[in-house]
């Protein structure tokens, strides 16, 4: 009977489908993350791996597996964590779960833009810790997003829905970049094709969702912080170094913008301290597809 290892955590229908179609299943149910010694055990020891973004699969881990691992699916949109070339040089097929997280990625996406733009976590803190006496006119003033610019960097499925719901929902100016021009989404959005730098020199809001490559790994770097407006803010759902963290963490320092969303990191799950600190950026622990709908669809394809 092959056999199937789940290496943290998912909804049990992908487990129940497997076993349904013959397959011995076992799961990692402690919560943590298999450290690499544990991978390189579990690739050598089974058939086929449902893998998360938390396992970082690298050349040393492939090379462990053996002669019977057949399937690394990855419980994720990408596939960045794992190293797809020593996967096939091992003859090991590398799969993921795309296409089913553009809606909740987008929600998420414009609820870190307005939990930004208005202050809503600053706003939570000052009311629970009792600092609400009298109404203040001047208290957490912030701009309107209705009619503000947004640039979108990626336009993806996610990137399109950010769009759509940037236009229908707040009737924003939408500028986009990516590697080629889409009409239809022009058609739907007034959406204008526009390099990089003119999105990072005019909107109020840039929004990331390019995968991880190396051509964008710091797309997003200091030189391109000092072009942005400081009244604009960054939100970046999709790969935490698509983003120069650093220079990031500088930027939002010395307010040279207004504030950024996040809900990737660098090197997640650490976070640097500084970053946990300020006052002008929301934090979310990579939970942007986290809806019940999106996880049950990610499990049923990836098993």
């Amino acid at each position: 009977m092959p056999r199937i290892y789940i290496t943290n955590i998912v909804p049990k229908l992908a487990a129940s489908s497997l076993r349904k179609r013959g397959f011995e299943v076992e799961m990692n149910e402690s919560g943590n993350p298999l450290s690499p010694e544990q991978l390189k055990k579990v690739l050598s020891k089974y058939d086929g791996i449902i893998s998360s973004v938390s396992d970082k699969i690298d050349d040393q881990i492939i090379k462990s597996a053996g002669p019977d691992l057949k399937v690394i699916a990855n419980y994720a949109v990408g596939f960045d964590n794992i190293d797809v070339l020593a996967a096939k040089r091992k003859g090991i097929v590398v799969c993921n779960t795309p296409g089913v997280a553009g809606d909740a990625v987008a929600e998420h996406t414009f609820a870190l833009i307005l939990a930004t733009l208005k202050n809503i976590v600053e706003g939570d803190k000052y009311v629970r810790r009792g600092k609400y006496k009298v109404w203040d006119a001047m208290l957490y003033v912030s701009p309107r997003l209705w009619g503000k610019k947004i640039g979108i960097v990626g336009l993806g499925r996610i990137g399109t829905y950010v769009g759509q719901i940037a236009y229908g929902g707040f009737k924003m100016d939408v500028m986009y970049n990516d590697m080629q021009r889409s009409e239809d989404f022009e058609m739907l959005t007034e959406a204008k094709f526009c390099s990089l730098e003119h999105i990072l020199k005019e909107a109020d809001v840039v929004s990331l969702h390019v995968p991880l490559t190396p051509q964008t790994r710091h797309l997003i770097g200091r030189a391109e912080l000092n072009l942005m407006k400081e009244t604009a803010v960054l939100v970046n759902t999709a790969r935490g170094a698509v983003v120069d963290q650093d220079a990031l963490i500088d930027a939002l320092r010395a307010k040279k913008i207004a504030g950024a969303g996040l809900d990737v990191f660098e090197h997640e799950p650490r976070i640097p301290h500084e970053l946990t600190t300020l006052g002008n950026v929301v934090l979310t622990p990579h939970t942007a597809s986290a809806t019940l709908e999106c996880r049950e669809e990610m499990a049923e394809i990836a098993s």
